[in-house]
């Protein structure tokens, strides 16, 4: 099962999370989280990884119809998209929001869940192309 989009980029890490949020913005989704998960391991059980972070992306207009719909949605929001060092190369994936829609079988959240992966494929394609900022 494919439960995320992913593309790799290269350049500086910091450089490439910048663009990501740029690229997020543009298609409205704001970061409401950021998990730095080789700071968190470092600190909680002093394990050293590769830079690795995950951000909380919203997009509220879509998170609130999604709640109008199904008020439980909000245990599988925000979206989450990972940038994490790989190497020379910075990877980022994307997690499908159509997982919602495939949890709770819901036709009406299928629709919302297929404009966000449709604008997290945009931004997606954005850093891709370069275009995104």
């Amino acid at each position: 099962m494919i439960y995320e989009q992913a593309i790799v980029l290269t350049g500086p890490f910091d450089d490439v999370v910048r663009r990501v949020k740029t690229a997020l913005a543009a298609e409205g989704f704001g970061t409401i989280t950021e998990i730095d998960m080789a700071a968190t391991l470092r600190a909680k059980i002093g394990k050293e990884i590769a830079p690795y972070l995950i951000i909380g992306a919203c997009n509220p207009n879509l998170a609130s119809r999604a709640l109008d719909e199904d008020p439980q949605i909000g245990v599988l929001l925000p979206c989450n998209v990972v940038v994490r060092a790989h190497g020379h190369d910075v990877v980022v994936e994307a997690l499908d929001p159509g997982l919602m829609a495939t949890i709770t079988g819901s036709p009406s959240i299928e629709l919302i869940a297929a404009e966000a992966r449709e604008r997290i494929g945009n931004a997606l394609n954005r850093l891709s192309s370069g275009t995104d900022d």
